[in-house]
């Protein structure tokens, strides 16, 4: 067995995504991996996207519930890369056949006017770098067996990126309470989770002002026009295959994923 580097993880997980095969977490093999290396292997992935053809297009944060945070023995949200290979086109179904075993969570997303760039962002700021807001619906799919993970795995895996759709209603930030808006999910019509923006750190605007910061670290920042997915409002459920889920906000419309 050779040894662990950043690029052969970057392999080992871009080629388990391509063949839609799970696998063990990386640190059963490599229990030295640090989350800077980690996100050394997200960014060489991201390369390897970018490459073969792919547009950088936003930002997605995970674990940014508190619940999420104490099950994982974490005080922070981790962050990780949307491509436009993750964009699922409005009414269109899970896809099931490049995908592993699929989640989904839905989340306020932010498209953003200016940019953001850390650190010292606080959420006033990040909020008034946003165009507009949308409720949407991000589809997980983590490469390894049963979604066990530590920490720098789901960082290495991009924070269990799948695809994800936004809905129809885009509004100003400033013209509705985000902490406040709500949202009710659906499996085949029948209410499995309900959950405010408030789960979301707090409010997603610090979410966004955290992505802003850990970029600026890392020597990133965020871009206008970036789609930025602040983190899912409830625990992510499985959708079978021939079930409906659907997503209602308050304020930012509805969304269904057959």
């Amino acid at each position: 067995m050779s040894e662990w580097t950043v690029d052969r993880a970057a392999s080992v997980l871009l080629e388990a995504e391509a063949a839609r095969t799970d696998r063990p977490p990386i640190t059963d093999e490599w229990p030295g991996l640090t989350l800077a290396t980690a996100y050394a292997i997200q960014d060489e992935t991201l390369q390897r996207r970018l490459a073969r053809g792919e547009r950088l297009v936003g930002v997605k944060l995970g674990l940014t519930s508190r619940a999420k945070q104490q099950r994982m023995g974490i005080d922070s949200p981790l962050v990780a890369w949307l491509t436009d290979a993750m964009v699922l086109p409005a009414g269109a179904p899970v896809p099931r056949e490049r995908l592993i075993h699929p989640r989904a969570e839905p989340e306020i997303v932010f498209v953003m006017g200016s940019r953001l760039a850390g650190p010292g962002v606080t959420a006033a700021t990040a909020l008034a770098a946003v165009a507009a807001v949308y409720g949407g619906v991000e589809v997980i799919d983590s490469r390894y067996r049963d979604f066990r993970f530590t920490l720098p795995d789901v960082v290495a895996d991009n924070a269990s990126s799948g695809c994800f759709v936004t809905g129809p209603v885009g509004v100003s930030p400033r013209s509705l309470d985000l902490g406040l808006e709500a949202c009710l999910l659906e499996l085949n019509g029948q209410v499995v989770d309900s959950a405010t923006g408030a789960a979301v750190q707090g409010h997603p605007a610090e979410a966004l002002a955290l992505a802003a910061n850990d970029l600026g670290r890392r020597g990133r920042t965020i871009e206008p026009g970036w789609i930025v997915l602040t983190g899912g409002m409830t625990d992510a459920i499985a959708v079978p295959a021939g079930a409906v889920l659907a997503a209602h906000f308050t304020r930012l419309g509805s969304l269904f994923l057959p």
